[in-house]
Parts: structure tokens; C-alpha cells; sequence
């Protein structure tokens, strides 16, 4: 069942306009994560990136500059790159998100995403969140950030917060993944990593991250609650044939953990959206980003 399930996403996996992005959204054995090509073709007309250099590899980021007090920087999922918060699927649409938070907004791809290097290090979290630290420090000139993660993203930040809280204005947790949900086994995991190695590359993002997933959510079991800043989750309740209501309500409770210790949380549910719900209801995410931002010092 499982591997009909892989072969099945696999085979419906397409580029949105230039763009990496999976039109054909699932969750894969009660794992909310999309798998995208990262071959990423894209063409005239495309948003100039900076490159970031870590040493070992660089990542590509996206960044506009309006000298604001704070900086969104945007966390993609597993199996994407930054274009995963496009729903135009136009790479000019992160001068639309920036005029409408009407703040300095950052996105940038894991290594083996987009036009972004490979590592050879183990993709685990620590790694992800040591990256991503990495990738801030080069833009944030000192500012707070508030931190935007989709689905595994939403397990980055979450890192990054706990490790960094003096750093951090706020959170916003868009269909995030959590230990308390997602479990797997081993032969799951060599299922979807062979499909992946197949399909997109040893050296893929998506491939290498399938790899530490099972250590990923036992690293994340053990991080102790977030800091006290303002925290906005937003999760899909939609009901579907892979995601029935018991389903639904487990994926639920599992954010509602992560107000433990926070005095502003707020939890909001849409049954219009999937998994990818910056796609489908782009405004709903941008209007709680931007809720989010009224509520801090000026």
C-alpha cells in the first residue's frame, strides 16, 4: 500500500510555470509533506537570488530590503524550495508578499533545492536549524525575525526558536509537522528514499532529508517548549480520502502542544485548504503573518 501510494504521487508530480511545486497535493502515510522535483527551469523575467556561502556548500536566498524593523523569513516543507510560497508561481511575487506585510521578507532553498548547492553532512534538523542561522545572520543586520515554517519547515523554526530566543519577534506555524503525529518506520523510510533517490537523486534535498526523518522527530520530542513570543499555528482540518476526522483531530491536538508555555497562541483551522494551504489560501497566511506583526513594538 505504501509504495502504491509513493508510485502514485510520484506519477502526478508536475513544475507549476517555472517553478518547483507539486500542482498534486498529498500526505503520505499520515505525513503531511509534498515531494517536488528540484529541477528547477526557470525562465525571463526571474527574481535575482544572493548566495550564500557556508563554506562546504551555498544556498541560494531571496530577499527584499524595505529597512524594517523586522524580518519574515520563510521555512518550506519537505521535497521544496522556496517557490512553495508562490501561488502565483511567478518568482516576482515576493515583492507582492513584502509590500503586503509591508516588511523586509527573506526565502531561501535547503541545500539540494533549487539552484542551491549539495552537502554531504547529514540533513537532520540540527543541520537544517545550523543553516538556517547561518542564512539569517547574513540579512538580519541585528533585527528580530519572525519565522514562517510549512510542514517540515515548521520543525526548523521551531529548533532555531528554542536555540535562539533573544532573535525571535514571533512565529507562525502553517500546516506544521510535529513528533506527536508524524511516525514511521524504517521500512517506510527506505520505501520513500529509494523512490526519491530514483526519481530526483542521491544528492536531492528531498532525498537526503527522507533519510533523518525518524531521527528527526525523536530529536524534536525532546526540545523543550518555545519561547514566549506571540505564535499563530495554522492547520488544515479538510477532510479527504487519505485524512478522515480522527485523522484531522490528531494533526489538530498536535499543534495545540506547541502553546505549552506560550501566553500569546492563537490556533486557526480552514477545511478549505490541504496541506498547502499558502497556495490555496494565500491570504489567510499573509493576513496572520501581517496580524502577527501589528502586535509587536514598533
Amino acid at each position: 500500500m505504501l509504495l502504491t501510494i509513493l508510485k502514485n504521487t510520484l506519477a502526478k508530480l508536475k513544475l507549476h510555470k517555472g517553478g518547483l511545486r507539486c500542482i498534486f497535493i498529498i500526505t503520505i502515510c499520515a505525513f503531511s509533506f509534498s515531494s517536488c522535483s528540484d529541477d528547477d527551469q526557470k525562465t525571463v523575467g526571474e527574481y535575482p537570488g544572493t548566495s550564500v556561502d557556508l563554506g562546504t556548500h551555498k544556498l541560494m536566498s531571496y530577499t527584499v530590503s524595505n529597512k524594517s524593523k523586522y524580518l519574515v523569513v520563510f521555512e518550506s516543507g519537505h521535497g521544496n524550495d522556496h517557490t512553495s510560497w508562490y501561488s502565483t508561481g511567478e518568482s516576482s511575487e515576493i515583492l507582492s508578499i513584502a509590500h503586503f506585510l509591508d516588511s523586509d521578507v527573506l526565502l531561501y532553498d535547503r541545500a539540494g533545492y533549487g539552484k542551491s548547492g549539495f552537502s554531504t553532512a547529514p540533513r537532520t534538523i540540527n543541520t537544517l536549524r545550523s543553516e538556517l542561522e547561518k542564512v539569517v545572520d547574513q540579512f538580519a543586520q541585528g533585527r528580530k525575525v519572525i519565522l514562517v515554517g510549512h510542514s517540515l519547515g515548521g520543525v526548523i523554526i521551531r529548533d532555531y526558536a528554542i536555540k535562539n530566543p533573544a532573535k525571535v519577534a514571533g512565529l507562525v506555524f502553517v500546516d506544521a509537522s510535529h513528533e506527536k503525529y508524524n511516525h514511521f518506520s524504517q521500512d517506510q523510510i527506505d520505501v520513500f528514499y529509494n523512490n526519491y533517490k530514483n526519481t530526483y537523486g542521491v544528492n536531492s534535498g528531498i532525498a537526503q532529508e527522507t533519510l533523518q526523518l525518524i531521527a528527526d522527530f525523536k530529536y524534536a520530542a525532546m526540545l523543550p517548549n518555545l519561547p514566549d513570543v506571540p505564535v499563530i499555528a495554522i492547520t488544515s482540518m479538510k477532510i479527504d480520502p487519505e485524512h478522515d476526522a480522527a485523522d484531522r483531530q490528531l494533526w489538530y491536538d498536535s499543534k495545540e502542544a506547541l502553546k505549552a508555555g506560550v501566553t500569546d497562541f492563537t490556533h486557526i483551522t480552514t477545511v478549505k485548504s490541504g496541506h498547502f494551504i499558502q497556495l490555496e489560501e494565500p491570504e489567510l497566511v499573509l493576513g496572520n503573518i501581517k496580524l502577527l506583526l501589528s502586535k509587536l513594538p514598533l
